[in-house]
């Protein structure tokens, strides 16, 4: 129910801010449980996407069209939507404010706006994207391009960047690579691009124990690795891009090189509503404790999906889990019980290293392995890529968006 015709004041009982996958997911998982809860969700976007399909569809291997749904089908139907965006919060009062001065009070708020992609913090990208070989898989409107641009590619140059973290799904980056790279090798012109990977950090991937495996593609795909270069500048036209490269010794030199491909990932950062807030942590993220995910100041807030202050991975199947946590937790709290369920920092990246093959990672805090399936987690396997590519989607539309808790186990507090 979309309602654009209340008073200046509104007055909720649980409110959500954001209705992408952690937001959406978390509304029917609590419905599920709880009925009668009333909940507001804020959310100005009229679509929702699932994006991490973005990966596949820059690779060849999915449709675009089948990422995106109107925002009216996957809302809760029990859900009040307004459409609008949260310009303040006051969690003092228990206060937000919205951006056609609407204010709304709440008694619990859940915080999951995800994050914000910072495409204007790289000098002429946004001037330059999907045109000039110049694109991202982390956009809608240019992951198609990505793959018309590999497609095309026959000989030249291939830059793929990856910015300093945290950013959305840290393998995404060089997944871009791996597929692209896999296409090209299949059509006997690898041989002919000069492939390269520039990194802001200096570690190919956040866990060790999935580095050997991926190196072993990165020596099959003849691509160079430059760590601790950061993408700062793009000339499209001159298919040139600018790299701020930091050496053993910290020294920063400003590095430029040509390009027939640009594959770019942006910065991300916390949206000015919460990096502003009395909720932010240092770095501007939602502070919460890393496995109540209830915030240490504010105990009627929580916090789920991208804009955690915590150290796990930020995919979907993070949120996954999270949902869970968040769910029993919040309705421990308003029955004044001790909260239940904790958060292990479970997150999965399921690397695409070629098409029809995943190495799934999946891990928690501290870079602990936490495998769904008793198998060798760093073995490329075709199962994982049916996971990603066919059953997970499914599973997201039919399951996840409809509150149904699929592989969720989660531990209880001691």
């Amino acid at each position: 129910m979309n309602d654009q015709h209340w008073g200046p004041s509104i007055s909720a009982d649980i409110v959500v801010i954001g209705g992408g996958t952690a937001g959406i997911g978390f509304v029917a998982s609590l419905l599920k449980r709880e009925p009668h809860l009333k909940i507001t969700v804020i959310e100005p976007s009229a679509e929702h996407y699932y994006q991490p399909a973005w990966t596949l569809v820059g690779g060849g291997a999915y449709n675009v069209k089948d990422t995106v749904r109107p925002m009216g089908s996957v809302m809760p139907r029990q859900a009040k939507w307004l459409q609008a965006s949260v310009t303040g919060i006051d969690p003092n009062q228990r206060l937000l404010t919205l951006d056609d001065q609407r204010s709304v009070s709440y008694q619990n708020l859940i915080v999951c706006p995800g994050l914000r992609l910072a495409w204007e913090k790289i000098e002429g990208l946004q001037e330059s994207l999907g045109q000039h070989g110049v694109t991202s898989n982390y956009s809608f409107q240019h992951a198609n391009y990505t793959w018309e641009q590999v497609q095309k590619l026959k000989s030249g140059k291939a830059l793929f960047t990856q910015p300093a973290m945290p950013i959305k799904c840290a393998g995404a980056p060089q997944k871009a690579l791996y597929l692209s790279c896999d296409h090209w090798r299949k059509r006997a012109v690898l041989n002919n691009i000069d492939v390269e990977f520039n990194l802001a950090g200096a570690a190919l991937f956040g866990v060790a124990t999935f580095v050997p495996p991926l190196m072993k593609y990165i020596e099959k795909y003849n691509a160079r690795l430059a760590f601790n270069a950061n993408l700062v500048k793009v000339d499209g036209p001159a298919q040139t891009a600018w790299f701020e490269v930091k050496d053993a010794d910290g020294n920063v030199t400003r590095q430029a090189k040509t390009f027939d491909l640009l594959h770019v990932v942006p910065p991300q950062v916390s949206p000015d509503f919460i990096a502003n807030s009395p909720l932010a942590d240092a770095a501007g993220w939602c502070e919460v404790d890393p496995h109540s995910l209830q915030h240490p100041r504010y105990p009627d807030v929580f916090a789920l999906g991208d804009i955690c202050g915590t150290t796990n991975a930020k995919t979907a199947a993070a949120v996954r889990k999270q949902i869970v946590v968040v769910a029993e937790n919040l309705l421990a709290l308003r029955k004044q019980r001790p909260l239940p369920l904790k958060y292990d920092g479970y997150g999965s990246c399921p690397l695409t290293v070629e098409k029809g093959k995943v190495i799934l990672a999946e891990f928690g805090y501290g870079g602990k392995l936490l495998p769904t399936f008793p198998l060798d987690p760093t073995v490329p396997r075709r199962s994982a890529w049916w996971l990603k590519a066919t059953l997970l989607p499914w599973f997201y539309w039919n399951g996840m968006l409809k509150g149904r808790e699929w592989l969720t186990r989660v531990s209880r507090v001691d």
